[in-house]
C-alpha cells in the first residue's frame, strides 16, 4: 500500500512509514492541484496540512484513496461529504498542539504589552527608543477568553498564573465547572465591556465569521487589546483597522488572517501590530507529537482497518459498520438539529432506542448524536472517537435507555436535551432500508428529510399565513424545495419546516419575523 505525503511532515513521520511492513510512502510538497490529481490514483492514503486541497474533483481521481489524515485539528480544506461518499475516512489528530496555541497566545500578548518585536527591530536598526516604547503590565488586568474549549482553557490558566483577572464567554460551556476551574463565565456583552485584553479561541464557522466587527469593538473598553491565535476571518481585518485609527483598540496581536498569506495588508501599517505566519502550533514539540499521532492513526488503519480520531466514520466492524449506517447518519443530524435548537449550555442529553433494533450494540450511534451536537460548538476537535470524552469534560451528563416497544414506529430513536434556558426532544427514524427522517420536535409532528437549509417557523394557525412566508421568501428569491407543516394538539400553532434552496440571509429573517402570523423562525444547517 502507498502513502503519499503532500505537506510537509516531520521526519519522524516519515520514518515511521518507511518501517511499517507493507507501505511505501512518497513524499512530494508543493504540487500543483492537477499535478496531484494525475498521480493520486495511485495512492491508499494522503497526508495533508493546509497547503493541499481535496476537493470533489481530485477525490474522484483517488480511485484507491483509503484514508485522509491531517497532523492537526482543521480539516477546513477537505470536502468531507465528498470523503464521505466514496468511502475515504478523514482523520485529524485533535489533542497535539493545543498547549502550543495557547502558549503562542500568552508569548503575543506579552509581546503586545511590552512591545518586543518594535524593540528588536528599532535596536538592529541602530537607534535607542526606550521612551517610545514604553509597554503596560498585564497584572490584574482582566482577560477576556472567547472560547472556553482545549485551547481556550489552557490560555485561561495559564493567565491565571499571570495573576490575570480572568473572564470566560462560551454560550456552550458548563457554568459550574468554568467555576470550578476558577474563572467568571459572562456574556459577550459584559466581557466586550470590562476587558483589557480580549483572546479568540473559537473554531471558523457561520456564526464566528466577523464576530469582532465594527459593532463589537464599539462596545469595548478604550484602549483594548486583540489576540487572535485561532482562525482567520474571525476579526473583521478593515473593521480592527479603523479602529486602531482612531485608537479604539490599542493593539492587536495576530497570528491568522482572513487570506494567509495576507499580501500587503493596512494591518501593517501600525505599530501598535504585533504578527506572525501562522506559527500557533509551530513548536518542534507539536509537530513531533502530530506527525506520530497522524502516522500511527494511518498505519493502523492500513494494516488492520483499526479506526482512531474519523471525522466522518465511526470505530466499528465493517460488518456492523453496514448494519448501523443508516442510524449513524439519522443520530448525527438529530444532534446537530439538538445543538441549533439549544438557547444555551447542554446539561443533560437523554437517548432513548424504541422498537426493533435486531439485538444491535447503539454506543457507536449514541457516539454519533454527541458528535453532531458538539461539532456546532468545537467543530473539528471533535471526532466519533473522542466526543463522549469532550462531553464530559463539558459536563454534559448523557442518559441511554432502550425499549422494544414503540407505538407509531418499528424503531425510533428519540433525543432529548436539557439546556440553560429549557429543553427540545427530536424524534426520527428509517424510512425503507436507508432514508433518515426526523418525524417529531417537541410537540410537533412532521416527516423530515435532515438535511440542506432549513427554516423552522412557528406561526399562528390562521389562513394567510403560510403564503406570507412564501411571499417574503420569493421576493428575495429563496426557492423553497420541500415544505413539512406539523400541528399542535390543540390546533392552536403551527410548525412549519421549509428546506430552501440557499440559506435564507439575516434581512431575509427579519421580514420573516416581522410578519403578524409568525411566531418565530429559527435558520438551521444539516
Amino acid at each position: 500500500m502507498k502513502v503519499l505525503v503532500s505537506d510537509k511532515l516531520a521526519d519522524v513521520g516519515i520514518k515511521m512509514f518507511e518501517d511499517a511492513d507493507g507501505i511505501d510512502v512518497d513524499m512530494k510538497v508543493g504540487l500543483t492541484q492537477e499535478e496531484l490529481k494525475g498521480i493520486i490514483g495511485e495512492y491508499d492514503a494522503l497526508v495533508i496540512r493546509s497547503a493541499t486541497k481535496v476537493t470533489e474533483d481530485l477525490l474522484k481521481e483517488a480511485v484507491r484513496l483509503k484514508v485522509i489524515g491531517r497532523p492537526g485539528i482543521g480539516l477546513d480544506n477537505v470536502d468531507i461529504p465528498a470523503a464521505t461518499k466514496r468511502g475515504s475516512v478523514g482523520m485529524n489528530t485533535p489533542g497535539g498542539n493545543v498547549v502550543t496555541t495557547a502558549e503562542h497566545t500568552i508569548a503575543m500578548m506579552l509581546a503586545l504589552s511590552r512591545n518586543i518585536p518594535q524593540g528588536t527591530a528599532s535596536l538592529k536598526a541602530g537607534r535607542w527608543e526606550k521612551k517610545n516604547l514604553q509597554g503596560r503590565e498585564i497584572f490584574n488586568k482582566i482577560l477576556g477568553v472567547i472560547g472556553y474549549g482545549r485551547v481556550g482553557s489552557i490560555v485561561a490558566d495559564r493567565a491565571r498564573g499571570l495573576k490575570m483577572h480572568v473572564i470566560v464567554h462560551d454560550p456552550y460551556a458548563n457554568k459550574e465547572l468554568v467555576e470550578q476551574a476558577g474563572f467568571e463565565l459572562a456574556s459577550l456583552e459584559e466581557l466586550y465591556k470590562r476587558s483589557d485584553y480580549i483572546t479568540l479561541h473559537v473554531p471558523r464557522m457561520k456564526e464566528t465569521i466577523n464576530l469582532i466587527n465594527k459593532d463589537a469593538l464599539d462596545r469595548m473598553k478604550p484602549g483594548v487589546m486583540i489576540i487572535n491565535c485561532a482562525r482567520g476571518g474571525i476579526v473583521n481585518e478593515k473593521d480592527l483597522a479603523d479602529a486602531l485609527k482612531s485608537g479604539k483598540v490599542g493593539g492587536a496581536a495576530l497570528d491568522v488572517f482572513e487570506t494567509e498569506p495576507p499580501g500587503d495588508s493596512p494591518l501593517f501599517e501600525f505599530n501598535n501590530v504585533s504578527c506572525t505566519p501562522h506559527l500557533g502550533a509551530s513548536t518542534a514539540e507539536a509537530q513531533t507529537n502530530v506527525a506520530v499521532a497522524v502516522a500511527e492513526q494511518i498505519i493502523s488503519y492500513l494494516q488492520t482497518g483499526t479506526i482512531i480520531n474519523a471525522v466522518n466514520v465511526t470505530s466499528v466492524t465493517g460488518e456492523l459498520l453496514s448494519k448501523l449506517r443508516p442510524y449513524l447518519t439519522l443520530a448525527e443530524r438529530m444532534g446537530c438539529l439538538q445543538a441549533q435548537l439549544a438557547g444555551g449550555a447542554i446539561k443533560t442529553v437523554t437517548i432513548q432506542y424504541m422498537g426493533d433494533f435486531q439485538g444491535l450494540d447503539m454506543t457507536s450511534v449514541t457516539t454519533a448524536a454527541l458528535k453532531g451536537l458538539l461539532t456546532l460548538f468545537v467543530k473539528d476537535e471533535v471526532n466519533f472517537v473522542n466526543a463522549p470524552v469532550i462531553a464530559k469534560e463539558r459536563g454534559i451528563k448523557v442518559i441511554e435507555s432502550r425499549s422494544v416497544e414503540s407505538e407509531d414506529f418499528a424503531n425510533l430513536i428519540t433525543i432529548r436535551a436539557t439546556a440553560s434556558e429549557g429543553s427540545n426532544t427530536v424524534s426520527g427514524t428509517i424510512f425503507g432500508k436507508h432514508e433518515a427522517r426526523i418525524v417529531r420536535i417537541n410537540d410537533f409532528g412532521l416527516e423530515v428529510i435532515p438535511e440542506g437549509h432549513l427554516l423552522l417557523i412557528h406561526n399562528v394557525d390562521k389562513p394567510g399565513a403560510i403564503g406570507s412566508i412564501g411571499t417574503v421568501l420569493g421576493e428575495h428569491n429563496i426557492n423553497i424545495a420541500r415544505m413539512h407543516v406539523g400541528q399542535e394538539k390543540d390546533g392552536g400553532r403551527n410548525v412549519i419546516l421549509l428546506d430552501t434552496d440557499t440559506p435564507t440571509p439575516p434581512e431575509t429573517l427579519k421580514e420573516l419575523r416581522a410578519l403578524p402570523l409568525v411566531k418565530s423562525v429559527t435558520p438551521l444547517e444539516l
